[in-house]
């Protein structure tokens, strides 16, 4: 053992978001953190690049306002002077041959208007007439969890699922709404359809009033999402450096075992392992990865079968730049949309568009090139189970995703620049089941002393999520350690 100081040893596995927000929640606390990263970079699914000389997120671009723990952890960073929100945005769903526009008066997808969703041209007539009957059936009994698919389908009807609700949660999770749990995904409107009998009245339940109703991406009391100028990519390297704890990038950890009253761990290779010892210990990686570390652990089975249940999914975002010139009339923008959906079963290979320039003022205006002002477009490609459409070259996923936004909009050309961002494993099924496994997780997690967890695979994909997870994370830690009997620091680093 090296010689080590009296504060307690907190160790987190896993350098993405939810791990360096953890780190930055104890900054202030009378211990010292060590983050272990195993890729050679911090960030996990947040990262930024140019493209065409303007600085453009490679994962997540933006985080829900109306959930406040992703704004305050900004704020609490020093970032507040560089948040910034959208412009005025409308979303469109490309169906059916056409740009449509995505109905106002929806929750995720399901309408409470069904004037609105006829005038919308989303659903054929016969569609429109099946969602309508949902204000006529009697209430649906519920008995556990059930599949976004199996319970919407019931009360609105097929077509609803697969133009609407499918859409907006494959761009959430890039997962299938049959597979998906109503509970886990979509737990306010769960909660909403158990208070009123037509389902179509839980969503308007939860919509602001009509009077006050504002454009997609906005709401009564103003826009729904935010970012920072720099792009989301810079937050994680500004939490690392105000967490003041160490950060080890690089360092994969292999094994973690019980070491006296607190935690080892093994990083690096096998023929050159590292050792860290540790009293308490977030792990804030991915299902799978905390279930290898934790097999075998007296009273951890539970978990460890509950991790190997969560999947993820895979996806790509392709990043095309384009000549204002090269779109009808004055760009993007004469749309009138932000970008758009695309349901599954129309049988594209991208699932959601999104007009950067557009949606982001300040993307606009850096976009602004003495050449010719620039349009910046993000396409995502990959569902559950695309796996082959994925292991294509960067080349043809650029090309496949340029021909279809032709289609789409009428761009005339190739792109001036393209990138192409992979995300293996990116984004946690929350399938049905998905509360009780979480709650096993949990309860097994607890009987541990001084762990916890934090990440993506529990409560939310989302940023706020994330962030809530962690601060839970590094409360529980802090709990422990004020708990336990005084005692030296556990905490080796070799």
């Amino acid at each position: 053992m090296e010689p080590t100081n009296a504060r307690p040893h907190v160790v987190i596995v896993g350098g993405g978001i939810s791990g360096l927000a953890a780190a930055f929640f104890l900054r202030d606390e009378p211990v010292r953190v060590t983050v272990l990263e195993g890729s050679p970079r911090l960030g996990g699914k947040l990262s930024v690049s140019g493209i065409a000389g303007v600085a453009v997120d490679e994962g997540a671009e933006a985080l829900l306002v109306t959930r406040p723990e992703g704004t305050a952890l900004i704020a609490e960073a020093g970032l507040g002077d560089q948040r910034t929100v959208p412009g005025p945005t409308s979303s469109a769903i490309w169906t059916l041959g056409a740009l449509r526009p995505l109905p106002r008066r929806q929750f995720m997808g399901v309408p409470s208007d069904m004037a609105e969703l006829a005038a919308s041209g989303v659903l054929s007539r016969e569609g429109v007439a099946r969602a309508g009957q949902d204000l006529e059936l009697p209430p649906t009994a519920r008995d556990g969890d059930v599949s976004v698919a199996g319970y919407v389908g019931s009360r609105l009807g097929g077509e609803v699922v697969d133009r609407l609700v499918d859409p907006l949660l494959g761009g959430v999770y890039a997962g299938r709404s049959a597979e998906l749990s109503f509970d886990a995904t979509l737990p306010a409107l769960a909660a909403a359809s158990r208070r009123h009998r037509s389902l179509a009245e839980a969503a308007r339940s939860l919509l602001p009033p009509p009077q006050a109703q504002a454009p997609a991406g906005t709401r009564a009391g103003g826009p729904v999402f935010a970012t920072l100028t720099g792009g989301l990519g810079v937050l994680p390297a500004y939490l690392a450096k105000a967490s003041g704890a160490e950060v080890r990038t690089g360092a994969m950890a292999r094994e973690l075992v019980r070491s006296g009253n607190g935690w080892r761990l093994t990083t690096g290779s096998a023929a050159a392992p590292g050792r860290v010892d540790a009293d308490a210990v977030i792990l804030a990686i991915p299902a799978r990865p905390a279930g290898r570390l934790l097999a075998g652990h007296p009273g951890a089975s539970a978990a460890v079968t509950a991790f190997g249940q969560i999947g993820y999914a895979s996806m790509a975002i392709v990043t095309l730049a384009y000549p204002r010139s090269a779109f009808p009339g004055s760009g993007l923008a004469a749309l009138g949309w932000s970008g758009y959906l695309v349901p599954a079963v129309d049988g594209r290979a991208v699932k959601a568009v999104t007009f950067s320039t557009v949606k982001w003022p300040h993307l606009a205006g850096a976009a602004a090139s003495a050449a010719g002002p620039l349009e910046i477009v993000r396409c995502s490609v990959g569902r559950i189970g695309e796996e082959a459409l994925l292991q294509r070259e960067d080349d043809e996923l650029t090309a496949l995703a340029a021909a279809e936004l032709a289609t789409a909009t009428g761009v005339r050309g190739g792109p001036v620049a393209t990138r192409v961002t992979r995300w293996g494993g990116a984004l946690p099924q929350y399938t049905v089941g998905h509360l009780d496994r979480v709650a096993a997780i949990r309860a097994a997690v607890a009987a541990q002393p001084g762990l916890a967890v934090c990440g993506a695979a529990y409560d939310g994909v989302g940023i706020p999520a994330c962030v809530a997870t962690a601060r839970a994370a590094a409360g529980q830690v802090l709990a422990f350690l004020a708990a336990r009997p005084s005692a030296g620091d556990a905490g080796a680093v070799r």
